[in-house]
């Protein structure tokens, strides 16, 4: 299997099913093509899980969105984060004094009520990600590392597999869009943000882990918290977040490919 973008700067003309097959061949011949692995049923159903459980995340983030939207043409306003929603919310319900009418209270319960209902079911799909990441020693292993948990390690795992589609652990990281992107000509070599190429879900939950890291390292005085405050102090918080996650996402490749265990900084 080949990934669509990499057909597509071979295909000529118009498309139909002749220049496509045209295309695919030509692809086919490249000798520095990459090929996408294809995956086993446990990792097909771990994807489906994870990515069930996104669409859901993603519906309670615009369903919030809406009910601040609502409340603020009436001049109500909700903080950003999901917490505080949940708790300004029904307080601005029972509020008698900010002018809201009384369909638009009915209108904001229902949605209140329905992004509860989501909160249940979010909570179900977590329930079974931990039950993956109980019965999947590999997962374990993997979520020695800091700033790994549960459900990182299950969607790593049930991405890559053990890893040997790659040929480090920086082609990896790189997979995952967590190195730099490139603009180089001659000797010119300018690098610029990360590509934030591949899966975005892996590269979300790495920098999510990545962040709390770097928050946690602060004071500290062992040697991998000495490096990313380092890092932070001279290049800033972003990119000590992104180095961690690289950094991850290479620990992650050598233990999947070498069957080794997490070896802690000293």
């Amino acid at each position: 299997m080949i990934a669509p973008q990499y057909v597509k700067p071979f295909l000529k003309h118009q498309k139909n099913d002749r220049n496509d097959a045209e295309a695919i061949c030509t692809a086919l011949m490249q000798p520095n093509m990459k090929f996408v692995p294809s995956k086993n049923e446990e990792q097909q159903d771990i994807q489906a899980l994870h990515r069930a459980r996104r669409r859901l995340v993603n519906h309670r983030t615009a369903l919030v969105c809406q009910m601040r939207g609502l409340l603020l043409d009436r001049g109500v306003t909700i903080p950003l984060t999901l917490g505080r929603a949940r708790q300004r919310i029904p307080e601005q319900l029972e509020d008698r004094s900010n002018g809201l009418s009384a369909m638009t209270r009915e209108i904001i319960a229902d949605l209140f009520e329905f992004m509860l209902q989501l909160d249940a079911r979010i909570k179900a799909f977590d329930k079974r990600i931990d039950q993956v990441f109980r019965a999947n020693p590999e997962c374990q292993r993997i979520a020695r590392i800091c700033g790994v948990g549960s459900k990182t390690a299950t969607a790593v795992v049930a991405a890559v597999g053990d890893g040997k589609e790659f040929k480090n652990g920086r082609n990896m990281a790189a997979w995952m869009g967590l190195v730099p992107r490139q603009h180089s000509s001659g000797d010119k070599r300018l690098l610029m943000g990360i590509s934030k190429r591949g899966d975005k879900h892996l590269r979300t939950l790495l920098i999510h882990g990545a962040r709390s890291v770097v928050r946690v390292s602060q004071g500290r005085t062992d040697a991998f918290s000495r490096w990313v405050n380092s890092i932070r102090e001279r290049r800033g918080m972003n990119r000590a977040i992104v180095a961690v996650a690289n950094k991850n996402a290479r620990i992650i490749w050598a233990m999947l490919r070498r069957n080794e265990e997490f070896r802690a900084h000293t």
